[in-house]
């Protein structure tokens, strides 16, 4: 006979999650490390109590804001590399809705996250409850179907035996390589109150493993035919290289072939930016060592990335008409993008394959040898446009110069939207895989605070840096004080350049007049002059303005012995961008317009419009 203990599903949920456990490292530790929740009368008398009876087991972290306590549990699982997560829990309504941004951006970045929002009565009795979405056409619905575009597996638990197949598959989507992603039970309030007679065994200790899918045989005879016809032969490393852990893999295959490395937002630091054969960033934020070579290759292999515009130069940037993409990739969604030869599989275990079958095979020496002449050449440029300065107003890339060699290349800098994520493609000089967390699958303003204290969580003993632009500090600062009540310091540097400086320069580009972005430029009667220093102090942080360079690397240094968070401002030029390296990106530009600067752009758009290949 089967034996039961007869629990609230609340308590089933957070009891279940205890009990699963993954392998970091050779070590068993739980596979959740925590549940980020902000109570409301929707999950504080359900799920509310059952973390109570497990709070030793699964801490529970009360945050500030809903949308940033999701991206703080995505940083953590981003900078565990998808081997560790964390969920969390609002009520009905506000406290839900304010959470599918973060849903957006786990979905986009492939990244686990466990959504428990509460919901309406199951029952439907007390309805409409506060805070209820109604639907006037369907009476199943409410606030929560938000969640169902934006998450991989989406169940709405309406009794509580429901939990039991509702977490199975919920952890079989958010362990999956290829499906990984958010996953929302929408908790109807009732029934998280409501008990049944569950198995015993349902609250069995599981270790899950990592899986690792091997190449199909002729998927890969077929990539290696073609690699070893290549004689411009290119890599470029995504995302899903650091979540397989194959930077090893990865550079045993590039240094036996001689093939050159280049890295999307997601896979820089991939190899140490030190390795003679990484040419760092590809695409519009890229250099011009990768972007050169990708304009030549003739064979592109594809690892662990998705092939956003921002990596492809909107599909204008690989120019040989005989290329030939080989889409390395645990996802047949993006292993098949743009007609790419598939091959589908782990990234380290692809690697290791393709590396054994190219046994023998070496780049021609000249291509090798043109790749080592334009690092060299781009390491040249990064000196100059990152070096010391006496700028009363410095650009973001001498800023970016003045933190690495504060902080040196193997702290986590951490950033998300703007002007940054361009400029820290390109000049940032990563040093060991993970070290470089960039959200710009998303780019999702407001992630960076909350990301910050995420990875600080998942490495409590290395240095985590967060670089934020003043309109994405404003937009979400709330978990600078979680920060500090939970005692994990974390770095910030707040780049102040008074407005969205990023796209008004974007703006200018496609002739536009300056209009609502920088603050000047805003419809106002007093301009503002915002003290975020004063503003830092008041949630309990270090903070200090700083007026030049020199001065930032010494606040910097200092900031490693402060006991808590430290916000360094500086102020920094909105017009200055880098010109080296960068590619074109496809931004619609108007047909018509009664400004002569937008006429003249719209026909340049066209002329690059020229070298965008369709469906190749």
């Amino acid at each position: 006979m089967t034996r039961t203990i007869r629990l609230t599903m609340a308590q089933a949920l957070t009891r279940f999650l205890s009990c699963q456990m993954t392998m970091v490292d050779g070590k068993k530790v739980p596979i959740f490390a925590g549940v980020w929740a902000i109570f409301g009368h929707g999950n504080v008398a359900g799920i509310g109590e059952a973390l109570y009876q497990v709070r030793e087991e699964l801490p529970t972290y009360r945050a500030h804001n809903e949308q940033a306590m999701a991206h703080a549990a995505i940083a953590f699982a981003k900078a565990s590399f998808r081997r560790r997560m964390m969920a969390v829990t609002s009520s009905v309504g506000p406290g839900a809705t304010n959470m599918v941004t973060a849903a957006a951006l786990a979905h986009v970045n492939r990244l686990p996250l466990l959504l428990l929002p509460g919901d309406v009565f199951a029952n439907r009795i007390p309805d409409p409850v506060l805070q209820q979405v109604e639907s006037f056409g369907d009476g199943t619905a409410s606030a929560n179907d938000c969640f169902r575009p934006v998450s991989r597996y989406f169940d709405r638990i309406t009794r509580p035996e429901q939990i039991i197949p509702a977490l199975a598959r919920a952890m079989a989507v958010l362990t999956d390589p290829a499906e990984c992603g958010p996953v929302t039970l929408a908790l109807c309030q009732d029934v998280q109150a409501e008990a049944y007679d569950y198995p015993e065994s349902f609250f069995d200790e599981r270790v899950w493993a990592q899986r690792r899918p091997r190449p199909d045989r002729d998927e890969l005879a077929a990539a290696i035919e073609a690699l070893r016809s290549a004689k411009k032969p290119l890599v470029i490393a995504g995302g899903g290289v650091i979540y397989s852990q194959a930077s090893r893999e990865l550079a045993a295959f590039v240094e036996a072939a001689g093939i050159p490395v280049c890295e999307t937002q997601g896979g820089k630091s991939s190899l140490p930016d030190r390795h003679p054969l990484n040419m760092a960033a590809v695409g519009v934020t890229g250099t011009s060592a990768a972007n050169r070579l990708a304009q030549e290759a003739d064979v592109i292999v594809a690892v662990g990335t998705r092939l956003q515009d921002f990596t492809t130069g909107s599909w204008a940037l690989f120019q040989n008409a005989g290329k030939t993409f080989i889409g390395l990739n645990v996802q047949p969604f993006d292993a098949t993008k743009h007609r790419a030869l598939p091959l589908v599989a782990d990234a380290r275990e692809g690697l290791t394959e393709l590396a054994s079958g190219l046994e023998g095979y070496h780049a021609p020496a000249s291509w090798t040898e043109n790749a080592r002449t334009g690092k060299a050449e781009w390491q040249r440029a990064v000196a100059k446009v990152t070096g010391p300065t006496n700028a009363s107003l410095p650009s973001d890339a001498q800023v970016i110069g003045g933190v690495q060699r504060a902080m040196g290349s193997e702290a986590t800098v951490l950033h998300a939207a703007g002007g940054l994520p361009g400029e820290m493609h390109k000049l940032w000089q990563a040093g060991a895989p993970g070290s470089y967390h960039a959200e710009y699958g998303f780019s999702c303003m407001g992630y960076e605070i909350a990301g910050g204290l995420g990875a600080k969580m998942a490495k409590p003993d290395e240095e985590v840096v967060v670089m934020i632009g003043d309109g994405s500090y404003l937009m979400l600062n709330s978990e600078i004080a979680t920060s500090v009540m939970l005692g994990h310091r974390i770095n910030i540097v707040l780049l102040d350049n008074r407005g969205y400086g990023c796209i008004n320069r974007l703006q200018m580009g496609t002739g536009g007049a300056n209009f609502n972005n920088l603050l000047k430029d805003t419809k106002h009667e007093v301009l503002p002059d915002i003290d975020f220093v004063a503003h830092a102090r008041s949630l309990g942080a270090i903070a200090e303005k700083v007026a030049s360079i020199a001065d930032l690397e010494s606040a910097l240094s200092r900031a490693r012995q402060n006991d808590r968070t430290t916000v360094i401002v500086i102020d920094t030029d909105p017009l200055v961008s880098t010109e080296e390296g960068g590619y074109w990106w496809d931004v619609a530009v108007p047909e018509v317009s009664l400004r002569g600067e937008v006429n003249a752009k719209r026909k340049a758009y066209e002329e690059a419009r020229k070298r965008q290949t369709v469906g190749n």
